[in-house]
């Protein structure tokens, strides 16, 4: 068989955390995108919190923080030449537990340039221009058959992951449904160059008009804007700069707005879809090829980055010899997810019909959580607090001889994290490969000065926390229950 482990099909946001993911945990892929380069447009701007934890853990988030920047004010315009400005979602400052608490504004091809760069220096690149043309799988694995500049080759692979967008072919040639809607809503967006209106503000023109409204975002990272609006259902459009142009006029009513050139334009239908299966036998579907999401509320990029990531240390820990029952909490877990962000994102697109779009607390997928997860274990039950599968919060911590850390520290990773909180001894659990161990408290290798830890996690002396490889809880346990922890690491990490 050939030297490649997983092969992903799709070299965008999905497809290049998954990339990053295996690189940093020395699992043998291939990326491959049919695509002659990058994509080189904005369809998604904004970056989440917890997908900016994700980014964190990768190794990317600084790069992503230092080009990109906070959404500006909306500025809704009104036909007498007055205006207002507003913010669409609440802003929250950051805090211990949760460092992250605004979407990060950010074109799409800045992010995926970032997850190439940081996979460049895993010594790991996608290969444009290779495009998968058939599969078929069998007791062993999947033979791939690829078609690339030096023509014709056949792989055989562990496994095949379909990151390769809502016409997934990996996804048409499974047979796998893909059930939804149109929402009857068509829109333009493009990244152009524009005269005629500041940088400082998102410029929005005639809200709750489908007809008349139009938006103007400037793009940070860049001098461009990106041009939004809903268009008729039917008949073509002049993406040109001259057709924009005379489009921005039209709909503002200012003749000093100009389109001086467009880097990228897409007329394009919304869609609410989400796919019967994410999984049949070898292969695996993930971000637009799982589902697809209309663009209000930010979710559809968001949630295909914690797809991959979900995906991606199941995938190596099954490699290197975890239970093959460990792939199948991938979809157990991630697809309740987007059939609830699908929702989400549908219904502030009718508040957006309406004009009355607000994004709150639950844009940000900060409450995401796994409850009915395999992997949420508990001894004894919880009533409150954080509960096995919801989202390990940060604390601010620090070490005996005084260097303040943090637990996301702790946690960046490809390993598992577990917490000992005022544990009597660390001998309580057997040592394992890929897990790290920290006693919290007196004689610990970490202490909890302000409480956060305590706070945050609601434990009481002689409780363990096991977190995650994604910053999910797995199990939380008492002393008197450490031997159900023995056996939960024992089969999440059998063979390892």
């Amino acid at each position: 068989m050939d030297a490649t482990d997983v092969l992903i099909c799709g070299a965008g946001a999905a497809g290049l955390t998954l990339a990053v993911e295996l690189a940093r945990r020395g699992v043998r892929f291939r990326l491959i995108d049919e695509l002659p380069e990058p994509f080189c447009g904005s369809r998604a701007k904004g970056i989440q919190p917890r997908t900016l934890e994700v980014f964190e853990d990768l190794g990317v988030v600084d790069r992503l923080m230092a080009t990109g920047g906070p959404y500006p004010p909306q500025r809704e315009h009104h036909a007498d030449g007055s205006f207002q400005d507003t913010q669409d979602f609440e802003v929250s400052s950051p805090t211990p537990a949760e460092p992250y608490r605004a979407p990060l504004l950010i074109p799409q091809f800045l992010t995926e340039a970032a997850l190439r760069e940081r996979l460049a220096e895993l010594r790991q690149r996608p290969e444009f221009g290779c495009k998968l043309i058939g599969f078929r799988q069998h007791a062993d694995g999947v033979t791939t058959t690829l078609a690339g500049p030096g023509g014709a080759e056949v792989i055989n692979v562990r496994y095949l992951v379909g990151t390769d967008g809502g016409r997934s072919f990996v996804r048409r040639t499974l047979g796998i449904a893909f059930p939804g809607k149109t929402l009857g809503v068509r829109a333009v967006v493009a990244d152009v160059m524009a005269t005629g209106v500041s940088r400082d503000v998102w410029h929005r023109f005639n809200e709750g008009s489908m007809e008349s409204q139009i938006g103007l975002c400037p793009l940070a990272g860049t001098q461009m804007f990106q041009l939004q609006a809903p268009i008729a259902l039917e008949g073509d459009i002049d993406l040109s700069a001259a057709g924009l142009t005379a489009f921005v006029q039209q709909r503002t009513g200012r003749t000093d707005i100009t389109i001086q050139s467009v880097a990228w334009a897409s007329a394009f239908n919304m869609n609410a879809r989400l796919a019967d299966r994410y999984r049949d036998g070898r292969v695996f579907l993930a971000g637009d090829a799982a589902h697809t999401h209309p663009p209000t509320g930010g979710q559809g990029l968001n949630t295909s980055v914690q797809d991959a990531y979900n995906l991606g240390w199941k995938l190596s820990a099954v490699v290197n010899g975890a239970p093959e029952s460990l792939l199948d909490t991938y979809e157990q877990e991630r697809r309740p997810i987007a059939e609830h962000m699908l929702g989400l994102a549908t219904k502030l697109l009718e508040a957006a019909k309406a004009g009355s779009m607000r994004r709150g607390r639950e844009v940000l997928q900060l409450d995401l959580c796994y409850p009915a997860s395999p992997l949420a274990l508990e001894k004894p039950a919880r009533q409150g607090g954080i509960l096995a599968g919801d989202r390990a919060p940060d604390a601010p911590v620090r070490r005996p001889n005084g260097i303040a850390t943090r637990l996301f520290e702790l946690f960046k990773g490809p390993h598992w994290t577990l917490l000992g909180y005022n544990v009597d001894r660390l001998s309580a659990i057997t040592p394992r490969n890929g897990v790290h161990i920290h006693a919290v408290g007196p004689g610990g290798d970490i202490v909890d000065d302000g409480g956060h830890i305590r706070e945050g996690y609601g434990v009481q002396s002689g409780d363990w926390v096991l977190v995650r490889p994604d910053g999910y809880v797995g199990a939380i346990v008492s002393s008197q229950h450490a031997a159900a922890l023995e056996a939960y690491l024992d089969g999440a990490l059998a063979n390892q």
